[in-house]
This record gives C-alpha cells, structure tokens and sequence, in this order.
C-alpha cells in the first residue's frame, strides 16, 4: 500500500481548516448581511470545496490532464450557472399589456369601457318583456 502524498499534519491542517470554515459558515448564517448573505456564504463554500478538492482528492499533486479536466469541469459549471442566473434575473423584464411580470400569465380581453346611456347595464333584466319570436 502506499503511503501519503503530504505529511499527515498538513491533512490535518486542512481538516482543522474546513472545521473552522463551518463553524464560519454557521455564525455568518445568524447575521444579517443584507444582500451579503449569498455571496459569504458562496465564498466560503468555493474555499471549502478548493480545499477538499486539492488536498484530500490529491488534486494539487495530479497530473495536467486531471488537472485540465477539472478545470473545463468549473468553466461549465460557471457557465450553467450564468445561463441560469440570466433566465432567473431578466424574468421581470416582460410586461404584459395587462401590466404583470409575472411568468406565464393569461392576458384577457378587456370589456367595453362604458355601455350607451339608456342600455341595461351588464348582468341586468331588461326592463320591458320580451317579444316572443314566431
């Protein structure tokens, strides 16, 4: 079997490390950051995940191959994210005629503005009987 790429201590280092960036992680999530609070926390996800992906999946000590396959892996996850952030931000781009923005709503026909003076209004019995037809 063989032995360990690194010295032991810098596996424990880097668990030491993810431990702190947790305990991180849980204090910023009882503050409020305002519109912060996703990128903190995203950040010290990207450091967390950097830091298990190096070390414990021996990545920084890889050939450039693995290398170059991990690093085409992030450039697509970086650009499904940014098609699925243009889709969620620009939906309240589109307005309706009705005046919405919200996706997938039913525009409907509008009734006359104001019936003639005189007519029965909208729903209303006309006032004389009708005639019957022969």
């Amino acid at each position: 079997m063989a032995g360990h790429v690194s010295p032991k201590r810098v596996y424990y280092t880097i668990f030491g490390s993810l431990m702190v960036l947790t305990a991180i992680t849980v204090a910023v999530a009882f503050i409020n950051l305002g519109a912060l609070n996703f990128p903190v926390a995203l950040g010290i996800a990207i450091v967390k995940a950097t830091l298990v992906i190096l070390f414990f999946m021996h990545l920084k000590y890889s050939s450039r191959l693995t290398k170059l396959v991990c690093g085409s892996a992030f450039f697509f996850l970086i650009v499904l994210f940014g098609l699925t952030m243009s889709d969620y931000l620009s939906r309240g781009w589109f307005t309706a005629p009705g005046g919405t923005t919200a996706a997938g709503t039913r525009v409907t026909i509008e009734p006359p503005a104001e019936a003639p003076p005189g007519a029965p209004a909208e729903g209303a019995e006309p006032s004389t009987p009708a005639q019957p037809v022969p």
